[in-house]
C-alpha cells in the first residue's frame, strides 16, 4: 500500500475509509496533492468501495468540492460505491447549497456510511 501525506486510510472489511489529516483543505496545492491521493486509490488500488470520514476536517474550499465530484466518477466508472460522513454542519450547508447532497451518499457516522455502501 502506498504512503500518503493528505489521507489516513483503513480497512474495514472490503471498504476502504479514508480520513483526512488536515483540518482546513482550502489550499489550492494540497487540494492537488488530496486529489492525487484519492484518485490513486480508485485507479492504481482498485479500491471500488470508499468511505471519506470527514471528522477532523473543519473547513472545506469550493476546489476541494470539485475533487470529491471528480471522484464520485472515478469511482462510478468502475461500479464502486462512495459515501461521505462525518460532515460538520457548516460544511454540510454548502452541499446542500450546491445540493451536492443529492449527488453523494452522506451519512452522520461512519457505521451508516458502512451499512450504507
Amino acid at each position: 500500500m502506498a504512503t500518503y501525506r493528505r489521507l489516513v486510510i483503513n480497512e474495514v472489511g472490503d471498504v476502504t475509509v479514508v480520513h483526512f489529516r488536515d483540518q482546513k483543505i482550502i489550499e489550492d496545492l494540497r487540494i492537488q496533492e488530496l486529489g492525487q491521493e484519492l484518485f490513486q486509490l480508485v485507479e492504481s488500488e482498485n479500491r471500488k468501495k470508499l468511505v471519506l470520514n470527514f471528522s477532523s476536517v473543519d473547513f472545506l474550499s469550493s476546489a476541494a468540492l470539485g475533487v470529491l465530484i471528480k471522484l464520485d466518477k472515478k469511482v462510478k466508472a468502475k461500479q464502486g460505491r462512495l459515501a461521505l460522513c462525518c460532515i460538520r454542519p457548516e460544511i454540510f450547508e454548502v452541499f446542500k447549497i450546491t445540493n451536492l447532497n443529492r449527488v453523494f451518499i452522506i451519512k452522520s457516522d461512519e457505521s451508516d456510511a458502512l451499512a450504507a455502501i
